[in-house]
């Protein structure tokens, strides 16, 4: 994906929606697995391939996200692949349409997992990746096969400070990646010697949080950790235009551009030279209500608050473990826990635990997919 991008208006608004009537998902029909239970939409395990339940964690946290999920089923991507790398969005597509409208208990992820290889050889052996980065890869992937260019607009010169070190970068690709979980970072630093200021934006689709404690603290705890001003000495310094050399600089972060879905990354995984390490830290996150109002630019204050819509954890150690996903599902509005192939609902108190990697926020609730007939 390219660095500097900024979102234009996009139809994606009319799939979120607020349920207005509690017992509205009770008159839905629902598909009968195996003659007995009831199998909803959207609610399918993965088979384990060999040690690819890092893959089956993140495609059940995709395949939770209605917005996404409505863009294949409706055949929206056809129209956007881009001929000569379209297999992994191809892939993608079918696999997203037998998790939500197939017969099937649980589906074989082998498709994607072959064309996502062909790609990237490492997802196809039988050994242990992170989640983290398997995510980045597939993002970056789908956003090739479906992104479309635009001609830049002019940008508009404004004086006051806040205008100029928030304003948007101009744009030339633009996805359903990019409208869903693009934001965009904006750095101030501080020359500690002539005290000039100058800004730099970065776009981000996951946003990776410290984790300031080793055995407990909230999700406020770890974004106030990442946006508070850090001091760049010795070897970090940083170079001075004015100065024209190398100076210790203050450099704060806050968020120019929030995307409509947001993915925090718990840096649970700690390297200090050659000692590895896991945090356990029991990290406290908000199931609805998240409020991100104190790191977003005022003037960008579009999406303050967030609702949590799906959690990857990670069990075990650094060199091993296994991963698994809670979603919470669209059509039932229930959350629901995915180990490979074993599939059950949970309630809201269980979501909630001290093995959260990855956490899926939405700025609204989603509406059910729909497919076009």
């Amino acid at each position: 994906m390219t660095s500097q991008r900024s979102l234009p208006a996009d139809d994606f608004g009319i799939y979120y929606v607020l349920a207005e009537c509690t017992d509205y998902y009770d008159t839905l029909p629902v598909k009968e697995a195996d003659g007995s239970q009831p199998r909803f939409q959207g609610v399918t395990g993965l088979r384990n391939l060999g040690n690819t339940c890092y893959m089956n964690a993140i495609l059940q946290c995709l395949c939770s996200i209605s917005p996404l999920v409505e863009y294949f089923l409706s055949g929206k991507y056809i129209t956007a692949l881009q001929n000569d790398c379209s297999e992994v969005a191809t892939a993608f597509a079918y696999l997203m349409t037998d998790m939500w409208l197939g017969d099937s208990d649980c589906v074989s992820p082998e498709i994607f997992r072959s064309a996502l290889g062909n790609l990237y050889p490492a997802f196809t052996k039988k050994t242990q990746q992170d989640a983290q980065e398997f995510l980045i890869y597939v993002l970056n992937e789908l956003h090739e096969a479906l992104k479309k260019y635009h001609y830049p607009r002019r940008r508009s010169h404004d004086k006051g400070s806040a205008q100029r070190c928030c304003r948007k970068w101009i744009t030339t690709e633009t996805s359903v990646i990019t409208q869903l979980f693009e934001g965009q970072l904006n750095y101030s630093i501080v020359c500690l010697k002539c005290e000039k200021c100058t800004y730099k934006n970065e776009v981000f689709t996951v946003l990776s949080l410290p984790i300031p404690s080793e055995y407990e603290c909230s999700l406020q705890d770890c974004l106030q950790c990442f946006f508070q001003q850090d001091t760049l000495t010795w070897k970090n310094q940083i170079h001075c235009s004015f100065c024209e050399t190398k100076q210790e600089t203050a450099v704060r972060a806050g968020i120019s551009k929030a995307p409509k879905l947001i993915i925090f990354h718990l840096k649970r995984f700690d390297i200090q030279g050659t000692t590895k390490r896991k945090l356990r830290t029991d990290i406290h996150y908000p199931l609805t209500n998240l409020d991100l109002t104190p790191y977003i630019c005022p003037i960008f204050r579009k999406y303050p608050k967030y609702n949590l819509c799906a959690v990857v954890n990670h069990f075990g150690d650094f060199d091993g473990g296994h991963y698994t996903a809670f979603c919470k599902n669209s059509f039932t509005q229930a959350w629901y826990s995915f180990d490979d192939t074993r599939v059950s609902e949970i309630p809201d108190t269980s979501v909630q635990n001290a093995t959260a990697y990855l956490l899926f926020y939405s700025c609204q609730p989603f509406s059910i997919p729909i497919q076009k007939h």
